[in-house]
């Protein structure tokens, strides 16, 4: 646990103590009684998305969430000791995303994936606003070389939530993820600007994909290195 006041950010970088974290890459420096971690990693080139995940909707004010995709897919490489215990990133691949807000949404699914010829993430969350509610949705396949990008606002829809599967239609486009692992571990999260609410997430879970384009079947796979979030009650 760092305290507050070793928490900085600049325009290229966000520091915590003697920890940086930015577009160029990762300086590590922990330690505690607990876990003593040290280690740099490079990122190469970033690949940003054409526009703002969030569309139209980065300039409604007052949204409890907003979203950021910084690059889908770029190189890593460096070396990072945790207790002792090298690990080295050669020729790795890496994401990076953000959050803003003061509270995360009461209902949401998330996930994120890669895989050969491309990445994707997509997410569906329950969105207050003016009063009413509306299940909204942000997401991108990278599929070689092509941004498709699905959203609440190009007509993209839920078909399906449940049993940590999702099914999203938008005109000829439908993607399917399902988490076939269990929940993961519980990590803090915001309610109105306190992080006293619990979420689980899998960093590394098995989940299957697919994506098809006027009803022809782009790619389908199962994988056990997806990222997933399930936060719906169903």
């Amino acid at each position: 646990m760092f305290p507050a006041d070793v928490f900085r950010r600049t325009k290229q970088n966000i520091f915590i103590g003697k920890n940086r974290f930015g577009e160029k890459g990762i300086h590590l420096a922990i330690h505690t009684p607990q876990v003593i971690v040290r280690g740099v990693l490079d990122f190469g080139p970033l690949f940003p998305l054409k526009y703002d995940i969030m569309g139209p909707f980065a300039l409604v004010p007052f949204m409890e969430c907003r979203h950021s995709v910084w690059s889908m897919r770029h190189p890593v490489r460096g070396n990072v000791c945790i207790n002792g215990r090298e690990y080295s990133f050669q020729n790795a691949r890496g994401y990076w995303e953000g959050d803003c807000g003061r509270s995360f949404p009461k209902e949401y699914m998330w996930t994120q994936c890669f895989f050969p010829g491309g990445s994707l993430i997509l997410s569906a969350a329950d969105i207050p606003m003016a009063g009413i509610h509306f299940t909204g949705i942000i997401g991108v396949v990278l599929w070689r070389g092509k941004e498709y990008r699905i959203a609440t606002y190009l007509g993209a829809r839920v078909v399906k939530i449940q049993n940590k599967m999702v099914r999203v239609k938008q005109g000829s486009l439908e993607l399917d993820v399902r988490l076939l692992g269990p929940s993961g571990q519980p990590l803090k999260a915001p309610t109105k600007g306190d992080m006293v609410r619990t979420i689980y997430e899998s960093a590394s879970c098995r989940a299957f994909y697919r994506f098809c384009k006027g009803g022809c079947t782009l790619f389908a796979f199962e994988t056990d290195r997806a990222s997933f979030e399930f936060e719906y009650s169903s």
